[in-house]
């Protein structure tokens, strides 16, 4: 059941959170699942539960140098003038690089190139994007990428191939803004299905005021998750979303939003 997801929003909505029980319950429910860590600030191995001693030894691919210079012939950073392989072998990496957690859940993380303006043409983001390209277009099996709002890790031609975007939305305005910039981009990347889902819903009144702005937006909402202070108390212990205490009713409206995005 090949069905590749990204997931987006604003920085600290609970995408991480969300993607983390999403992938645990597909997992459990047999289907071999890949989450992707592509945000500027990694925190998915955490998330899905990688124990301490194996998160160390993991490396965001955009910081190893030797490995990039290895596979488009240039080192980053090296004062290159153009000449480095466009299109570098990536098939073994997901495999070498990834680590495995919790209910065979697999984790890869990505990071993210620092660099001003849009498509930027270095070695760095060329072995990002060909790692991206091949998980979205070979690999058979479920695969959620968690990505910073601006979605650069995406092609043209590899958000074709994205099955939905997952924006993750929060109460506050900021949140809904950034939802609305993530949808433009994302129509822009012909990505055939966008919708949303609201999260840390504290109230009614929260409710109906998210779900007005996302419908004005011309966003389907899929679901809709509590706030619920056992996820920060677990954020703070490092224990992993999935193994929380007291985040049933979490757990349930994340289920409900499974079956919703995953059609077998």
């Amino acid at each position: 059941m090949p069905l590749k997801i990204a997931v987006s929003g604003k920085g600290g909505v609970g995408k991480t959170t969300v993607v983390a029980l999403l992938a645990r319950m597909l997992a459990r429910d047999g289907v071999k699942v890949l989450v992707v860590d592509a945000d500027p600030s990694p925190s998915l191995a955490v998330a899905v539960g990688i124990p301490r001693k194996d998160r160390e030894r993991m490396k965001p691919l955009s910081t190893m140098l030797d490995l990039i210079e290895e596979r488009t012939g240039v080192k980053p950073g090296s004062g290159y003038g153009g000449m480095f392989k466009m299109n570098p072998e990536v098939g073994d990496l997901t495999e070498s690089l990834s680590v495995e957690g919790p209910d065979k859940v697999e984790v890869l993380v990505l990071g993210t190139i620092q660099k001003g303006g849009n498509g930027c043409y270095c070695p760095e983001s060329t072995l990002l994007r060909r790692v991206m390209d091949h998980l979205l277009l070979e690999e058979d099996e479920v695969v959620f990428m968690d990505m910073e709002a601006g979605l650069e890790h995406l092609g043209r031609g590899t958000a074709r191939s994205v099955d939905a975007m997952l924006i993750v939305v929060e109460p506050g305005a900021r949140s809904l803004e950034t939802a609305a910039s993530i949808k433009r981009l994302a129509e822009d990347l012909k990505i055939k299905k966008l919708v949303a889902v609201s999260n840390k819903i504290a109230s009614p009144e929260e409710s109906q005021v998210v779900s007005a702005k996302l419908r004005e937006m011309g966003l389907e909402q899929l679901g809709e998750i509590p706030r619920n202070d056992n996820l920060v108390k677990a954020d703070l212990e490092g224990v992993a979303v999935f193994d929380a205490k007291g985040i049933d009713d979490v757990k349930a409206a994340v289920s409900a939003l499974k079956a919703k995005l995953v059609v077998r």
